[in-house]
């Protein structure tokens, strides 16, 4: 139990149909709490927009958390990312990971200078 005062989270377990048991997402590698979050945030979209009928929730940024994914989470999740994007999503990314860079075609680069401001460069492969 966390004390008053400190921050926590909202308590959630995970079902992990591997084990068949309940999990503490405090227990999820870096790969399963991006997917564990990917998954809550797409849900939420969903539920949001059947709820709300004039409401479209077509466009997602996802900031980092690439970085914790091993080889084969990382192919996942932009296999994820395009059929999203397929869909009729706008799907905007930032992240370092090279791997992640050379997937997508459509990349605006952020870049600073020595005198201190930023300057950006959009490219499409």
């Amino acid at each position: 139990m966390e004390k008053r005062g400190r921050q926590s989270g909202l308590g959630f377990d995970v079902y992990d149909h591997y084990t068949g048991q309940l999990r503490d997402v405090k227990t999820l590698s870096g790969g399963e709490k991006f997917n564990a979050s990917l998954c809550l945030a797409l849900g939420m979209a969903d539920v949001i927009q059947s709820y709300e009928g004039g409401i479209s929730l077509e466009t997602m940024f996802i900031d980092e958390g690439f970085g914790s994914l091993d080889e084969e989470s990382l192919h996942k999740a932009i296999d994820t990312l395009i059929d999203l994007q397929q869909s009729g999503r706008m799907i905007g990314v930032i992240s370092h990971v090279q791997e992640l860079k050379q997937a997508i075609p459509a990349i605006l680069e952020v870049k600073k200078t020595r005198e201190g401001y930023s300057y950006t460069n959009f490219c499409v492969s």
